[in-house]
């Protein structure tokens, strides 16, 4: 093993959690290297998109905070700013499963950021990643790129899925059947009721057979998460200064409290608290929510 990859790892070792899905016992040469560069990869894209949100509000006011648990860690980050009202990241490593929709890993991380606008004209971003290995040595990659849409424009929204269109023809992939998963929504949900309303432009990785981690997988969902986040952001820029109305606002209030309701009832993991409370309501809840 190269010196350099293991120095990644052994980087991000866990305190107090030495061997437990750290990404060093348990993998091969080849799997360590993954998730090394999976550990880059997840600060890549924190410090590129709170510095996005920055660039837009050089008032953006940054809060962090660790979540440790006897089964799981998780790392909260949020930025409020006069434009990007909130930018929330959430990293998780589960140390052991809760719950029998959870498989047992050797290394595992999830990854999130969900950015809330202050203009209603622009929609609500959900972007998810996770790698993970398993005892018997076999690995998923995926995640899910979500758009509540709100009063978002409709020329915005067809920039954001040609942005992702365009991973999906440069890797070969029909990009039809992952994105029914986002239009027709989870399965999973607890209850279906109060699933998140998206916008059919992105995509969900999750469902189906899960992608094993392979130089051309990591390659494709890495790139579709960049891609999808950039394209979003550069939206936002741009409609800082856009003109709305009541009708959006209202828009707007109705798309956070299904955000909101979708993490508290439906989702797989908030809902079922699989993932607390405190840790998806300070990463992922709206900065306001009107009942």
């Amino acid at each position: 093993l190269s010196a350099l990859v293991m120095t990644l790892v052994f980087t991000y070792a866990i305190p107090g959690h030495a061997g437990v899905n750290d990404g060093i016992d348990g993998l091969t040469e080849a799997q360590q290297a993954f998730a090394a560069r999976t550990l880059q990869f997840i600060d890549k894209m924190d410090a590129k998109y709170f510095a996005r949100a920055a660039e837009i509000d050089d008032d953006l006011a940054l809060t962090s905070k660790d979540f440790n648990y006897d089964y799981a860690l998780y790392e909260v980050k949020v930025g409020r700013g006069s434009n990007v009202e909130k930018i929330g990241r959430m990293t998780g490593i589960v140390f052991e499963p809760t719950d029998p929709i959870q498989d047992p890993t050797v290394f595992g991380r999830y990854f999130g950021i969900d950015v809330h606008a202050r203009n209603p004209r622009v929609g609500l971003l959900h972007a998810a990643f996770l790698v993970q290995y398993y005892p018997d040595g076999k690995s998923a990659i995926g995640g899910t790129l979500n758009i509540v849409p709100g009063a978002a424009r409709k020329e915005d929204l067809a920039a954001i899925k040609a942005a992702l269109d365009e991973v999906f023809e440069k890797h070969g992939i029909d990009g039809t059947p992952l994105r029914r998963r986002v239009c027709e929504g989870t399965e999973m949900a607890v209850d279906k009721k109060y699933r998140r309303r998206l916008a059919c432009v992105g995509a969900s990785f999750f469902g189906g057979p899960m992608l094993s981690v392979t130089e051309e997988n990591f390659q494709f969902i890495t790139e579709a998460y960049d891609r999808f986040v950039d394209a979003y952001m550069t939206v936002l820029a741009k409609r800082t200064d856009a003109r709305y109305t009541e009708e959006n606002i209202a828009a707007q209030d109705a798309m956070r409290l299904n955000w909101f309701e979708d993490q508290m009832f439906a989702d797989p993991y908030a809902a079922s608290g699989i993932t607390p409370y405190e840790v998806w309501s300070m990463s992922f809840t709206p900065p306001v929510v009107k009942f």
